[in-house]
């Protein structure tokens, strides 16, 4: 499955590191301040909250429903929501940076988060220095999602210098994962419950947990180097 493969391009937000179940509700929570407080939604906060929740669930976007219904901007929603992210939540994995590295293929971040919150969870995370030329947010493409169609995959590779047959996108959001499959990529998805949709056609493997993915690269690349 990794054969000729040149590189790894990894989502950040619930793969290189993990949102639980608490940081999840902090998360939805921020987007529903951001909503009101920046965007003047008309809503209470719990109201707002729970309509970030249910979008979630329906569309695998918290500010689907508000785009919809409310007119709300993608990039203004983006701009506040990632303003206020609540970064220090987030509890890196032990020795990732260490493990990364062990991993023989060029690699790279892209993720839904916008440049600047990137670099802060890139740094709380000690994986800055490793990604920090090699990092994109859908934002340097025009776009706010990775959930729409093949292109930004394709804008992607053409940005990186790779081949969409020569790269591996890995996400725990299986709907990114279609449309990298779209665009030629191996995918592989990243689970934490029993819901690793490994059925599912567009994705070719599925770990539970970002470490059980990184031991089989490096398990891949290092058979392959030898």
């Amino acid at each position: 499955m990794f054969e000729n493969k040149k590189v790894v391009i990894w989502d950040l937000d619930n793969t290189l590191y993990r949102i639980t179940p608490e940081i999840a509700d902090s998360l939805d929570e921020t987007m529903a301040v951001a909503l009101v407080k920046d965007l003047n939604v008309p809503l209470d906060l719990d109201e707002c909250k729970a309509l970030v929740k249910e979008s979630y669930k329906i569309h695998r976007d918290g500010g689907e429903y508000f785009y919809q219904n409310y007119n709300i901007s993608p990039k203004e929603l983006s701009f506040y929501y990632n303003k206020r992210n609540p970064v220090h939540l987030i509890e890196p994995y032990q020795n990732l940076l260490e493990k990364l590295k062990q991993i023989l293929l060029e690699q790279y971040v892209f993720t839904a988060s916008n440049r600047e919150t990137s670099i802060r969870i890139l740094k709380h995370l000690g994986l800055y220095e490793m990604f920090k030329d090699r990092f994109y947010s859908v934002e340097d493409f025009g776009v706010y999602k990775k959930n729409e169609n093949a292109d930004v995959y394709l804008q992607y590779c053409k940005k990186i210098g790779f081949k969409p047959n020569e790269c591996i996108f890995v996400d725990d959001s299986y709907s990114n994962l279609e449309f990298a499959k779209l665009a030629g990529m191996t995918t592989i998805r990243i689970f934490y419950q029993n819901n690793s949709a490994a059925d599912k056609g567009y994705i070719d493997a599925a770990f539970k947990g970002v470490e059980q993915c990184i031991d089989a690269l490096i398990a891949a690349t290092n058979q392959k180097a030898c």
